[in-house]
């Protein structure tokens, strides 16, 4: 052909060689880019099996960013888990040793460029995040960065939280592959997530079921009302991470005014004597509805000065069927309880008042199956017994009179007086038998202090009351009684020696306390200067008091008496 000059074989064998050399470049370049490619699948599929490896939430959580960590070859990693109220409520960071976050102070919130991702959970990839118009710099002591990758993990169509790799290693910048690799892996880590919370709930649902079962348990097999107050206060504050649990109950016939029935936590020891309205918008709010009510701040509701001043975050659950409330909170500046820990709160209350409930019922029915009881024994003591001791004593009153041994007379009549004696003894145990249990009457004080006294002494002093003790006596008297008994009863037990010791309460126009002994007589200074206390009692009561001989000259009777007119 003209013009063109023909190529030789030589030539043509040297064009063809060069191009095989381009083939088998490319070539090379090709299967080194499916090596990658192959190493990257194969290390996301690792990645993603150790992701999926466990069932608890923080160790899932620290998986997710190591296996970003070393997917992309990042120098620092973290995965800052979105609150309720949109900041982060939780950052899981590695990279970062123990003694370098300590002196880098709180961590992240989510301003800045995390806050851009928060607000706009999109991937975003930077060569210098520094440079970025979001950047609000670094905290001091942290440590420089510069390339960046930030991916959502999202979970059902909800944002969980984001993944922050920073400073690929090399000085490089993250790439399009990286930026793949890791949507890939949030994709897979949301599945491993979402099983770890199920697990975290199931588990948590359980521990309150238990609990519950526990105070079940606990209450229906016969434990005190404050006991099983005091347990579940306890156990809710286990299970909550709170700062401070009180149990409010209803006071008097109106309920108006709620008072604490059990406290536990530091705060909660500070507020055992308050007193709260019932009528309050918090409290009346929750008892209403009958359902658990979240507050953010109980400052800013009307509930209490030191209540408001000392409490922040908190769950007011009403307690059904008692008119109380079961408070639940944290001190101020702490994060809100999750909403998720409402129904559980719901739920342990409403078991926990029933359980209240129904012990209630049964302590009613066994204190009637008590006084039953008791009536019958009283019945049985005044149509039996008293009878049989007062004909006896009849009886041998009338021997008196035929007896000429004075020895033998004056011994038959001290027999006679301690028939009497007993039998007053005897009505006294009738009426506290046929009484309701009362710790607060006077009665009840008196015969628990002798009892108190005398329970590690070989002698137990006998004690008996007539009249009405519990409404005549004003509680000022009453005091100034109580106190004489316990002085009295005291030294007889502690100084006189005696093998019998008498007390006897009667009140009508005057009260008239009497405590006589067997005893070695007043002889002992520090017996003479407790006793001395009586009379100073009885002068405060407009009253006398009189320290003598007991009975035939033998011993020590002490007699106090005031007007109760």
């Amino acid at each position: 052909m003209e013009g063109v000059e023909a190529v030789g074989p030589g030539a043509r064998g040297l064009l063809s060689g060069l191009r095989l050399d381009e083939l088998l470049g490319e070539l090379h370049e090709r299967l080194g880019e499916l090596m990658d490619t192959r190493d990257s699948l194969q290390g996301l599929l690792d990645a993603v099996m150790a992701v999926g490896a466990g069932l608890e939430l923080d160790s899932t959580l620290r998986r997710i960013v190591a296996a970003a960590v070393n997917l992309v070859d990042a120098r620092y990693g973290a995965l800052g888990v979105l609150g309720e109220t949109g900041g982060l409520a939780r950052f899981v960071n590695v990279g970062i040793d123990e003694e370098r976050r300590a002196v880098m102070g709180h961590l992240p919130e989510g301003r800045g460029l995390l806050g851009l991702l928060i607000e706009h959970p999109e991937p975003i990839r930077l060569a210098d995040l520094t440079k970025h118009p979001a950047s609000v710099g670094f905290p001091p002591n942290h440590p420089p960065m510069g390339s960046f990758l930030g991916v959502p993990v999202v979970i059902r169509d909800e944002v969980f939280g984001n993944l922050y790799l920073t400073e690929k290693r090399g000085g490089a910048e993250f790439t399009e592959d990286d930026e793949a690799v890791v949507r890939a892996l949030a994709s897979a880590a949301s599945v491993a997530v979402e099983n770890a919370r199920l697990f975290e709930r199931s588990r948590e649902r359980e521990r309150w079921l238990s609990a519950a079962a526990e105070v079940n348990e606990r209450l229906l097999g016969g434990a005190s009302q404050r006991e099983s107050l005091d347990l579940i206060a306890r156990r809710v504050l286990e299970l909550t991470a709170a700062d401070c649990v009180l149990i409010l109950l209803a006071e008097g016939s109106t309920g108006e005014l709620l008072r604490v029935g059990a406290a536990t936590g530091e705060l909660g020891e500070r507020l055992t004597d308050v007193e709260v309205s019932a009528l309050g918008p918090l409290i009346g709010e929750a008892t209403a509805a009958q359902k658990p009510l979240l507050v953010g701040d109980l400052g800013s509701e009307a509930v209490g000065g030191r209540v408001a001043d000392l409490l922040g975050p908190c769950v007011v659950v009403p307690l059904a069927g008692t008119g109380g409330v079961l408070v639940v909170a944290r001190e101020k500046g702490a994060p809100p309880f999750p909403a998720d820990r409402a129904p559980l709160l719901g739920s342990f209350a409403g078991q926990a008042a029933v359980a209240l409930e129904l012990a209630e019922k049964q302590r009613a029915q066994r204190l009637l199956d008590v006084l039953a009881d008791r009536d019958r024994i009283a019945q049985d003591l005044h149509d039996h017994v008293i009878q049989r001791l007062y004909a006896t004593g009849m009886s041998l009153q009338g021997t008196l009179r035929r007896i000429d041994d004075p020895e033998v007379r004056s011994r038959v009549h001290r027999s006679v007086e301690q028939l009497d004696q007993t039998v007053r003894e005897i009505r006294t145990s009738i009426f506290d038998l046929q009484a309701v249990d009362d710790s607060t009457s006077l009665r009840r004080r008196m015969l628990d202090a002798v009892a108190e006294i005398g329970a590690d002494h070989p002698v137990s002093p006998s004690v008996s009351m007539s009249g009405a003790v519990d409404t005549l006596v004003p509680a000022e008297i009453g005091e100034h009684a109580l106190a004489v008994v316990r002085e009295a009863v005291s030294n007889a037990v502690r100084h006189s020696g005696a093998r019998v010791i008498t007390v006897s309460v009667s009140a009508g126009d005057e009260l008239v306390v009497e405590v006589a002994d067997d005893g070695v007589g007043v002889g002992e200074p520090a017996r003479r200067s407790g006793l001395d206390n009586l009379a100073r009692r009885a002068a405060q009561c407009q009253g006398s008091s009189e320290i003598g001989p007991g009975p035939d000259g033998v011993g020590t009777r002490v007699r106090w008496r005031v007007p109760l007119g």
